[in-house]
């Protein structure tokens, strides 16, 4: 009754929709129902046994409401398999008590589960709180006969294998060629759950054997099921294609004690015969054993069960079950260890970042020794050492700790590189700065006399005009009027640095590599700009004559004779361009600008690479070669891109190595001690107003410093950087899909996401630190404001104490200089100051600090009181490049059929490569040979379908999708879960920009090709609702 019960409810629901769904409640009170006898003992039917199929929904929704009741419980699944009429069901009977439906023949059909309440005090030390008891129907079914039996026990105990925490395999008699049907079945399961990393154990419970108490007959019979057990593994592991020479191989098993001899039910032969005693005493012997490893298991809480269940009917609903097994609990227990990777990852950087700091700072003061990688380590050992504690205690303690424990060493592998990687990284920033320092010495010896003679000469000035007050002369003026003079005669014999023209350089040297009128006419064209975002690069390249087109994925497997350039040429070609970018973009990096300054040789390495590159990519089957324009435009669009990094870096090193900039720069500087004189100022005065002038840059450096890693950290605790890879990936499209403005800009943003990910996701954190610093802050604020105050005080003491240790040793003011700028070398790196006249009087000096510190301060906190008021520029590194170092470092390989880029958080993962929303063929202009129809299936439904094939490269031969790995190369890399549902978002986009993509790869959408209606109705929240965005 309960299975039509269960079918009603199934046809009811399955004829509305999801808004009339939650109206009408549709017949909810049925499973309620349901549940509510589960809860009183009786069983439930899991797999209908007559037509071999789980009723999902009815089983879902009935296990709903029993977590309803009982709240989400730990059980622990114990389930049975074995030949018809074997005792399963009187086992379990007799076990605890159940009345699973007992007879001769087949009086079990399918799979049926009950709850066995575990006691209060049972509960502690077995730590879950019901076993969850699955009986099923005989294998080997004499009803069966002459239909697929094979097939049906294979699937059945592939289905009950997998959900179980324990499966007794049950063996009736000594019937050797009964004992074999049951014993491959048995093997072929256990091996896919191997596959499919399901980890579930086994118990052989052999009934009805004579003379149990005979010690040779047990050890001889276990021996025989030992070989037995090797050989069936051996012929499982060809039709499995899996590596195993034993049972052993395959499960955890232990022939010793994972196998139990039972006694017969019945002392002589049924209906008189009375019930044999020494089986009962059997079967508690069993249940102990159970309870025991029960006790050491890692259990299921229900809502994970119910997962289980849906995970293994979909997966056996495909003709490959292994391929088609997509373990949902497992993926889960990842991701959320992927969230807590990118805790540990920036628990690191952020301390790296700390560290860095204190020794750049160190760096500016003058401190010049080389910093080794053992002095980086041991700064950083503290935060590696709570890191490694923290992960250790999460493989430990998580209650998903024997899933987790796959990926242990891999995990500590990664932390481990990282933290090295940041080492190295370090180091080489830190050396040049030293290499840098080391450069400036003689220029910053010769500013020093410079700086000292300015100095004499301002205060000179001032008393000059002090005393001839008569004549009414504007100060300013006069001073302005000397002070070009003062400049020009202390600069002229320093050698001036040039400016630069990289535009100029760049046409000149890449003149040289190619005909100069090509690289002129490209250039003024400006087409160079579109490379990457081009939707065809056709006219880049030269398609060689008579050659053989077949890399579609095709309905039909005749190749034909034309020449184009192939949808995969395309892909290829984008791919090599991305690359090309990348590793210039790394080149540009490892240049010395910011030290040595520009060089037009950069210029010529960057083209050189370029060229080396392209030349080295070979297209597949020699099929078209690049034109003499494609090498150009890509050499101008690098150097485009590489020419803002090198105006930067230029621009840096001209400010602290042009005396003439540095100069102008302290003007306003010399204007003040000039005036301050002029007013009668004293030298503690003086002197004092000088130190807070320097320490006004230090303290403002320190903010930028301090405020950089506050916004990352900020951003990392919201959306959409607070989850882990694949939910980044979802507020990317989400972001996407709700573009305001023009629609071919929206398309092409589009195509720029999916044919440049990596590069998008640049823009995209670009775009999001861009907002959250133009956005109101009130947390920001106070955080500025806090840190500057702090800097106050710190300062404040570090005068305060630089006076107290002068007085005690009766030092000069030389070394009261000294003390106060060592102690806050650490905080706020050079505070020195080397104009003074001599200065006695400690406690006006501090004073005068005090106050014209706070007046500092305040101008400080007027300036910087929202994050927009920050200057990008002032940056040591911009928060939106520590965002984008630490959240690329993910794996960006994309799908060869539809490009969906891999959601794996780590870059080198052994794992095969996974998304989460596949695309339309179309998208990315796949079509049917022959014919301009894009090809729109999704390639998960593609995988999913009979007699579709494709070729990979090789068009004499075609695979079928159902079996794409064994294309090999990148399709063996890439695991793709058959699925006929498709996401709502990218039917949404096919609607949307219908026209846009026909246009971009002049394919229509038409016959085998045509949208589906109900694609149609899809609206651009219904887009991003379908994402699953948790808010």
């Amino acid at each position: 009754m309960l299975r039509e019960v269960g079918q009603i409810y199934e046809a009811s629901v399955s004829e509305r929709s999801d808004t009339e769904r939650n109206k009408h409640g549709i017949l909810c009170y049925l499973p309620e129902l349901a549940a509510k006898l589960m809860l009183s003992g009786n069983t439930l039917e899991l797999m209908d046994g007559d037509a071999a199929h789980v009723p999902l929904i009815w089983v879902s929704a009935v296990l709903d409401k029993v977590i309803e009741k009982l709240g989400d419980q730990r059980v622990f699944v114990l389930s049975v398999l074995g030949i018809q009429s074997s005792g399963k069901s009187t086992m379990f009977n007799a076990m605890f008590g159940l009345q699973f439906a007992v007879s001769a023949g087949r009086c079990t059909r399918g799979a049926f589960m009950q709850l066995v309440k575990v006691s209060d005090e049972m509960k502690e030390e077995l730590k879950f709180d019901y076993i969850l008891v699955v009986d099923t129907e005989g294998l080997r079914a004499l009803e069966l006969a002459g239909k697929d039996t094979i097939h049906h026990d294979n699937e059945l105990a592939t289905f009950v294998v997998g959900l179980g925490n324990l499966t007794l395999i049950n063996i009736f008699g000594e019937n050797p060629s009964e004992m074999q049907d049951i014993l491959q079945i048995v093997v072929q399961a256990f091996m896919r759950m191997k596959k499919v990393r399901l980890k579930p154990s086994c118990v052989f419970v052999h009934q009805n054997v004579t003379d149990v108490a005979a010690g040779e007959k047990i050890m001889e019979g276990r021996r025989r099921l030992q070989d037995r057990l090797d050989e069936m593994t051996k012929l499982a592991a060809e039709d499995e294609m899996c590596d195993a020479e034993c049972f052993s191989d395959v499960i955890a098993f232990d022939v010793q004690k994972d196998v139990k001899y039972f006694s017969h039910l019945w002392e002589g032969s049924p209906p008189m015969a009375p019930p044999n005693p020494r089986y009962s005493e059997n079967v508690q012997e069993l249940k102990r054993d159970i309870i025991s490893r029960a006790s050491k298991t890692n259990c299921m809480k229900l809502s994970q069960f119910q997962q289980r269940v849906k995970d293994l009917w979909e997966a056996l609903l495909n003709e490959n079950f292994v391929f088609s097994f997509r373990n949902t609990l497992e993926i889960s227990v990842y991701r959320k260890l992927e969230e807590e990777y990118e805790k540990w990852t920036w628990s690191l950087r952020s301390a790296m970042l700390s560290i860095e700091d204190t020794m750049l700072n160190r760096i500016s003061s003058g401190k010049v020794e080389p910093v080794g990688k053992q002095e980086l380590m041991r700064e950083m050992s503290e935060t590696l050492q709570k890191v490694q504690t923290a992960f250790k205690n999460y493989f430990e303690e998580d209650s998903e700790k024997e899933t987790l424990i796959q990926w242990k060493s891999r995990f500590e592998k990664q932390i481990q590189h990282l933290h090295d990687d940041l080492v190295d990284e370090a180091k080489r920033k830190l050396d040049d700065n030293i290499k840098q320092k080391n450069i400036q010495k003689n220029l910053d010896k010769q500013l020093k006399n410079h700086e000292k003679t300015l100095f004499e000469k301002s205060k000179e000035l001032a008393l000059n005009i002090k005393e001839d007050d008569s004549k009414n002369r504007d100060p300013e003026t006069e001073f302005d009027s000397v002070w070009g003079k003062w400049v020009s005669e202390l600069s002229k014999d320093v050698p001036k640095i040039k400016d630069i023209n990289i535009s100029n350089d760049v046409i000149n040297i890449l003149g040289e590599f190619y005909e100069h009128s090509l690289v002129v006419g490209q250039k003024e064209h400006a087409g160079f700009r579109w490379i990457c975002t081009a939707s065809d690069h056709e006219n880049y390249v030269s398609i060689k004559k008579n050659r053989i087109v077949g890399a579609f994925p095709v309905l039909e497997t005749l190749p034909y004779m034309e020449q184009c350039f192939e949808v995969d040429d395309q892909k290829l070609t984008q791919e090599l361009i991305s690359e090309v970018i990348e590793k210039t973009t790394e080149k540009v990096e490892s240049f010395p600008v910011s030290v040595q300054g520009y060089s037009s040789v950069y210029i010529q390495e960057i083209v050189r690479d370029i060229k080396q590159r392209v030349q080295k990519f070979k297209p597949r089957d020699d099929s078209f070669e690049f034109k003499k324009e494609f090498f150009v435009d890509l050499s101008l669009y690098v150097c485009e891109q590489a020419e803002k990094r090198f105006v930067e870096l230029h621009r840096k090193y001209r400010e602290a190595n042009d005396p003439v900039l540095y100069f102008e720069k302290k003007k306003a500087e010399y204007f003040n001690i000039f005036e301050n004189y002029r007013k009668g100022a004293t030298s503690a005065a003086v002197l004092g107003d000088q130190i807070c002038v320097k320490l006004k840059e230090t303290i403002l450096q320190s903010v930028y410093s301090m405020t950089a890693k506050f916004i990352c950290d900020q951003m990392r605790g919201k959306p959409p950087f607070n989850g882990n890879r694949g939910d980044l990936e979802k507020h990317i499209l989400k972001t996407l899909a709700e573009q305001e403005g023009d629609k071919n800009e929206k398309f092409d943003t589009f195509m720029t996401y999916m044919n440049y990910p990596y590069y998008h996701f640049e823009i995209f954190t670009r775009d999001r630190v861009r907002q959250y610093m133009a956005a109101e802050n009130p947390q920001a604020a106070s955080v500025i404001k806090e840190h500057i105050d702090h800097k106050q005080r710190i300062i404040i003491s570090a005068a305060e104490e630089a006076r107290d240790e002068v007085k005690l040793i009766s030092g000069d003011i030389n070394k009261w200089l000294e003390i106060f700028s060592n102690s806050l070398v650490d905080e706020l790196g050079d505070t020195r100051v080397h104009l003074s006249d001599d200065v006695t009087d400690y406690d006006v000096l501090v004073d005068v600090i005090k106050k014209e510190l706070l007046v500092v301060v305040e101008e400080l906190k007027a300036n910087l009181c929202k994050l927009s008021d920050l200057k990008k520029e002032m940056f040591r590194e911009k928060p939106e490049q520590i965002l984008i170092k630490h959240f690329c470092r993910c794996c960006w390989e994309q799908c060869p059929f539809c490009g969906a880029v891999c959601t794996n958080s780590q870059e080198n993962h052994t794992e095969k490569h996974q998304a989460e929303f596949h695309r339309s063929g179309g998208i990315t202009g796949k079509h049917f040979r022959d014919t301009t129809e894009f090809s729109i299936n999704v390639c998960t439904t593609k995988v999913a379908t009979d007699n579709l094939e494709f070729s990979a490269g090789n068009p004499e031969k075609c695979y079928p999708y159902r079996e794409f790995w064994t294309a090999g190369g990148k399709y063996a890399e890439w695991s793709i879960s058959p699925d006929f549902s498709s996401l709502a978002y990218w039917k949404w986009f096919v609607c949307e920009f219908q026209e846009n993509l026909e246009n971009y790869h002049q394919k229509t959408f038409s016959g085998k090709g045509e949208i589906p209606s109900e694609w149609k109705k899809y609206t651009q929240s219904d887009a991003v609702a379908s994402l699953g965005i948790n808010v």
